[in-house]
């Protein structure tokens, strides 16, 4: 995978946090709880246009609670129409 710019790859992960958290049927509070993030943390990271850096360990810590590989994050191909 490359990323031409940090926005790039900003908006690639926050799309991709937003249709696993969504997949799992979790709300925002829901997974701001559980990865003991705020709310608004996680809001702008899933925001469209963001520029929100983030590290790993709120990555890992929000794959964990979604049961996911992190590298998932990072996929640039997903159908964001299909919820299966």
């Amino acid at each position: 995978m490359h990323f031409n710019n940090d926005n790039d790859l900003y908006r690639v992960i926050g799309k991709n946090i937003k249709y696993y958290r969504e997949k799992a049927e979790l709300t925002q509070i829901q997974l701001a709880e559980q990865t003991k993030i705020s709310i608004s943390y996680l809001s702008k990271i899933e925001a469209a246009g963001c520029n929100k850096s983030l590290s790993i360990s709120v990555l890992n810590h929000i794959a964990n609670v979604l049961e996911i590989d992190i590298t998932k994050f990072f996929e640039e191909t997903l159908n964001y129409d299909k919820k299966n």
